[in-house]
């Protein structure tokens, strides 16, 4: 199948303007647990980013919609791995500029997407703790694939516990040892850094935006 066969039937890559790669996004208002958190004072997702500017205009929301349902097709897997090697020329790769996982299943095929991609390094931020978990138990991440637990509030401490007993690393306020994201100051883009997609990297701390 051609690429353009290929999202005609699940969609297409997002291209977040401070990305320096292609990213995969569903609707902010899909998010299982920001959705909760939605209305709690203080949250991370109170502010979510992705429920205003361009992601609200009616085309953003079609493609992200599309995407959404793009994923319940047999051949999911398949199609994104032909997608994102035929597009992806950075080596790099975002999950979820918008949206969160669904699933356990949905991070078993993000897992195997990294698998079979061994070239490209994958960046998946995430809040739903309790589905990583879960498939964690039983199995392993690929090096390529970078799972970074976001903290739940602002200026909250970043769910380091749950992520040094899994062995993966956070996002949030300061834990002494960590990142401040550079993008504020380079008129919010990423340019070289590359911070997120490194395992080395133990926190990263991001400016309101």
């Amino acid at each position: 199948m051609k690429i353009k066969e290929i999202e005609s039937t699940i969609g297409t890559l997002s291209a977040p303007s401070k990305m320096p790669c292609f990213s995969f996004s569903i609707p902010a208002k899909r998010c299982i647990t920001g959705k909760k958190l939605r209305n709690v004072k203080g949250s991370i997702c109170s502010k979510c980013y992705a429920l205003k500017g361009r992601y609200v205009f009616p085309n953003a929301q079609d493609a992200l919609e599309t995407r959404f349902q793009g994923m319940s097709d047999p051949q999911w897997i398949d199609k994104m791995v032909a997608m994102i090697a035929k597009r992806e020329k950075s080596g790099f790769f975002r999950w979820h500029d918008s949206g969160d996982l669904q699933s356990v299943a949905h991070l078993a095929a993000i897992v195997e997407i990294a698998k079979r991609l061994p070239n490209i390094r994958f960046w998946l931020p995430t809040r739903e703790f309790s589905f990583v978990s879960e498939y964690m138990a039983t199995n392993t991440i690929p090096d390529n694939l970078t799972i970074r637990l976001s903290a739940l509030m602002f200026d909250g401490k970043p769910p380091v516990g749950i992520a040094k007993r899994l062995g993966l690393v956070t996002s949030g306020a300061s834990t002494g040892d960590d990142f401040s994201c550079p993008s504020s100051k380079q008129g919010g883009k990423c340019m070289d850094c590359r911070a997120c997609w490194n395992k080395n990297v133990s926190n990263v701390n991001y400016k309101i935006h």
